[in-house]
């Protein structure tokens, strides 16, 4: 029988060129024996500009749905998702080769809820740049990005972009939070709040730079909205994290 790892993709029209792209980085995924992928694409909206980038392969799912942007577009995704694991892909970015198969290797070791992963910057020039501040390879432990978001400005020391996670530790915490952006920051550090998590320092993922980013736009950091958004982001951690009987370890989450 094989064995699950779906990748989610919320797209919206103006990323929807860059799809090819994010399938090739699937394409060159080698995973291990009696595994495969399934990738779940979810338009944040109802147009005509998404499907024709959407690849014809019996693996991956193309649906619609009322936009509501990333938060509300992955999560309704969710519905078609079967696999164990759930890995998060970015219309607009890839996945590096070997990226799927350690972090299946390390979600079937037992233990550990998610995973994440180094990034590099893919800036418009085809150059890439990389995080200076990466934290040594291996296990993060439970509450530990919390503490450094909120000592560094409300920057994890991983990035939500590279998240893979089990599928019912991800349906238990409800998804992406219902916010207009940081909502994968919510749910990493709703995740970190109830399980151990694990950093590869092996770059995992490939972060397009490039004009019609969402996180590139004022909006995003509007001083009040983003406030906003920490607060309740960080008042979820906490609140999960006062719950002393719901965490995940080798037994599960109980």
């Amino acid at each position: 029988m094989t064995r699950i790892i779906t990748v989610v993709t919320a797209v919206h029209a103006p990323g929807a060129e860059y799809l090819p792209d994010a399938y090739k980085s699937l394409m060159e995924q080698e995973l291990p024996s009696g595994w495969d992928w399934q990738w779940v694409i979810q338009e944040d909206g109802e147009t005509d500009a998404v499907a024709p980038f959407v690849p014809e392969d019996d693996r991956v799912s193309f649906d619609q749905g009322r936009a509501g942007r990333a938060a509300m577009a992955r999560t309704m995704g969710l519905a078609r998702a079967h696999g164990e694991y759930v890995k998060v892909l970015d219309a607009d970015d890839m996945l590096t080769p070997g990226t799927l198969a350690r972090d299946i290797a390390v979600l079937a070791g037992g233990g550990i809820g998610w995973v994440t992963s180094r990034v590099l910057d893919l800036l418009p020039d085809g150059s890439t740049v990389g995080f200076d501040q990466d934290p040594p390879a291996g296990p993060i432990e439970s509450g530990a990005v919390l503490s450094h978001w909120k000592a560094h400005d409300y920057r994890a020391q991983v990035h939500p972009a590279t998240l893979c996670m089990r599928r019912e530790l991800l349906l238990a915490l409800g998804g992406w939070m219902a916010l207009p952006a940081s909502e994968d920051t919510g749910l990493l550090l709703a995740l970190n709040a109830v399980s151990r998590g694990w950093f590869h320092a092996d770059a995992g993922l490939l972060y397009r730079k490039w004009p019609g980013q969402v996180t590139g736009q004022a909006a995003h950091v509007h001083a009040g909205e983003r406030e906003a958004r920490m607060a309740v982001v960080e008042a979820r951690a906490r609140a999960l994290a006062a719950l002393p009987t719901w965490r995940f370890g080798d037994a599960g989450a109980r």
